[in-house]
């Protein structure tokens, strides 16, 4: 008999996940099995489109006949809405009833809501799937004034749209500076500066008490706690991720800050793993649960939780150093690894536009950020890859360009 496959979430997690599968066994029966109403697309391509830079027709990954083509059932417009993990079946909204042998749940999650008066009025826009991207898009096309909520990876994108469409915007942030767990005000400043010059202006130790609509229930405009007024008729609010669990509820299922798993996305269910943003994984280079919602990160999760499915043992792990590049300015801009923890920290500007951050933690580089040059990444992520203990080198790590065979040579801490 064949196996079945179900698979919850068609991003890219969950499509990596299923052609590995595939690949692996030409036979087994494979369900993809997803809420959204199109086929996998590029999820960092969508900004672009959302800045008016590209078409739709690049956007998309799969057609529906890519799935055809590899004998994978593609469920559209389906939300699963519970997981009888005993029986082995799953549930959706149309009581319509899936068996499975293995499954995995690659549901990621649903931008937060701001908990606050109006949040949910008309031209208030939240950034994930390519349907908000094209409100978005269209939306600007007759905005003049914006406002942007969230100091992270993703609100900058919503103020990169502003930028593109020339919307004068006022970007509020709660903290002293955009990205405050990642970035010192140095490293910032590059940041705030690239934002003025292109129409969004920071404002700082600010956010939302509430929004004012017009008759309509359209906004006009955000107050922050200081009671600061300002004006705006698009905003975009990006302030994180609900992670889409509470179908899980009742499973068995070990759910924290999103599903638990082990190094080879495994859930504490037998025949239960999981992938992509959803995920809190065993991260083996840090040798303790971790998050990453880069892009990269959920495909070589999905392709690690693939062939652990079809083998049925634990014979691959997930070990992966991540990277996360902003293209929005006339500079690049890349973290990697885990630059928000640590117990020490290096940085150097070396320039006005260049300037570098290392995360340290028990000696281990962890993860950093690089602001203008990104010439060195490939070597840091080597030495977080070998799990090297370098934080007490952090001059050399500095160096413009940094010499590996400097670091082996040099005294190690005892």
């Amino acid at each position: 008999m064949s196996t079945s496959h179900v698979i919850v979430g068609d991003g890219i997690a969950g499509s990596s996940a299923a052609e590995t599968i595939r690949e692996q066994d030409p036979d087994a029966d494979v369900t993809v099995i997803t809420d959204e109403g199109e086929t996998l697309y590029n999820r960092i391509l969508i900004k672009e489109f959302a800045k008016g830079k590209l078409p739709e027709a690049p956007i998309s990954i799969h057609e529906p006949e890519w799935y055809e083509e590899r004998d994978i059932d593609l469920e559209l417009n389906t939300h699963v809405t519970e997981v009888d993990t005993d029986a082995h079946e799953i549930r959706t909204h149309s009581g319509d009833v899936y068996g499975y042998d293995k499954l995995l749940i690659a549901t990621g999650g649903t931008p937060a809501q701001l908990p606050v008066e109006n949040s949910d009025a008309d031209g208030i826009h939240h950034f994930w799937t390519f349907q908000d991207a094209r409100n978005i898009r269209e939306h600007a096309d007759d905005s003049e004034q914006g406002i942007i909520v969230g100091a992270g990876l993703l609100g900058i994108d919503l103020a990169a749209v502003c930028a593109a469409q020339d919307i004068e915007a006022n970007y509020l942030m709660r903290g002293n500076r955009w990205w405050r767990y990642a970035l010192s005000e140095e490293g910032a400043e590059i940041i705030h500066d690239a934002l003025e010059d292109h129409g969004v202006t920071p404002v700082f130790d600010s956010g939302v008490d509430h929004f004012e609509v017009d008759d309509d229930g359209h906004v006009e405009a955000a107050i922050d706690p200081n009671g600061e007024r300002f004006d705006g008729d698009f905003c975009g609010i990006a302030i994180g991720l609900d992670f889409n669990t509470e179908w899980l509820q009742g499973s068995g299922i070990e759910v924290e800050d999103g599903v638990v798993v082990d190094e080879y996305m495994q859930t504490n269910v037998e025949d239960v793993y999981a992938a992509g943003d959803i995920t809190e994984f065993h991260d083996t280079i840090i040798g303790e649960q971790a998050q990453n919602g880069a892009w990269g990160s959920a495909k070589e999760q999905g392709a690690t939780a693939g062939k652990n499915m079809v083998a049925d043992s634990e014979e691959d792990e997930f070990r992966w150093v991540s990277s996360y590049s902003i293209t929005h300015f006339d500079f690049p801009f890349l973290s990697f690894g885990h630059p928000t923890i640590g117990d020490e920290t290096a940085e150097r500007k070396y320039n006005e536009g260049e300037w570098r951050r290392l995360a340290f933690k028990n000696g281990q580089l962890v993860g950093g950020v690089l602001i203008g040059d990104l010439s060195q990444q490939s070597r840091f992520k080597q030495l977080i890859r070998e799990e090297r203990q370098v934080a007490d080198q952090k001059e050399l790590l500095l160096e413009e360009n940094v010499d590996l065979e400097k670091l082996e040579s040099a005294p190690q801490a005892e």
